[in-house]
């Protein structure tokens, strides 16, 4: 955990000195640190033939990553001391797949207790199917999903909107600002970063394809079923991915991704909550109650539809 504090202190000050006394360390250790870091990742973290230093690419990346699990980590620390302190409150569970509770769910779920009040709460993140099976199972209290994701006819589960996004095309931008990757410039096939069939979000791309004919100008050259895993293979240049707008847009913000293809070449989705109703309790059903009412005027606003981002 604290190799990634020391990343994060020297992303921030630029140098390896001024990183090592805010860890109270010395400057040799303090760098035997970031390579034993850079040991186990397997790539240089650390540009050092500047002055300051800059994190690579890789760098940023791990960083971002590891910050983001160290979060996750301390809110389920501070989550099960609560607990312990609260034996008697309930903890809400909730599942979503990866491209959901990377950035959407936080969002969500901060406005959630902004307007509803706190609550004790646990997201499981998993592949949906999965999440499903658990929602019926009892093991977890709700699951976020897109719109038609969690059809079961024999057995429809209730479900609620919670909020909207989209999927756009993005791709690393050339050193003018303009796609690497630009539609029409040429009749060679364009790498295409594919959502793997364990992810149902893949499934809504395919009537946009199917109408504007591309599959046919898309060559697969990568597939996953993690959002976050396509969205770093798009930002290293691998290729094209079509992206949960929530998830990429910081990086359209910074410049580090851009949009590619034509405006219309948007899917919009519909994120909403299931629950099983066979298993609600007290706290359950007053925050789906809640949730219900609000409806027409989601917590988390929708992505700008209108603007190519």
């Amino acid at each position: 955990m604290q190799l990634f504090r020391d990343l994060e202190s020297l992303a921030r000050t630029g140098n390896f000195s001024q990183a090592a006394a805010l860890g109270n360390l010395s400057q040799p250790a303090f760098s035997r640190r970031i390579r034993a870091l850079e040991g186990w990742v397997g790539a240089t973290l650390v540009d050092r033939s500047r002055q300051p230093v800059r994190l690579t690419q890789a760098g940023e990346q791990m960083l971002e990553a590891g910050l983001q699990a160290l979060a996750r980590i301390e809110h389920e620390r501070s989550q099960i001391l609560e607990l312990q302190s609260l034996p008697d409150k309930y903890v809400v569970t909730f599942a979503a797949q990866h491209s959901i509770g990377w950035r959407f769910y936080p969002t969500w779920l901060q406005a959630l207790e902004e307007d509803y009040g706190p609550i004790m709460s646990r997201l499981r993140a998993d592949d949906l199917p999965a999440c499903i099976r658990d929602l019926r199972n009892g093991d977890v209290d709700f699951v976020i999903a897109y719109v038609g994701e969690a059809k079961a006819p024999e057995r429809p589960l209730d479900s609620i909107v919670i909020g909207a996004d989209r999927l756009v095309p993005v791709c690393k931008p050339d050193t003018d600002g303009t796609p690497l990757f630009a539609f029409g410039t040429t009749e060679v096939k364009m790498p295409f970063l594919r959502f793997g069939n364990a992810a149902p979000i893949g499934a809504h791309l395919e009537p946009l394809f199917r109408a504007e004919g591309l599959s046919d100008a898309l060559q697969t050259v990568y597939e996953n079923s993690m959002a976050g895993a396509l969205r770093i293979r798009a930002r290293a240049g691998d290729g094209v991915a079509w992206l949960p707008q929530s998830l990429v847009q910081p990086d359209l913000d910074s410049g580090i991704l851009v949009r590619t293809g034509k405006p219309g070449w948007v899917v919009d989705l519909t994120i909403r909550l299931f629950r099983n109703s066979e298993r609600t309790n007290r706290v359950t059903r007053s925050i789906w109650t809640f949730l219900e009412v609000r409806q027409s005027v989601p917590l988390v606003p929708s992505p700008d539809r209108d603007q190519p981002s």
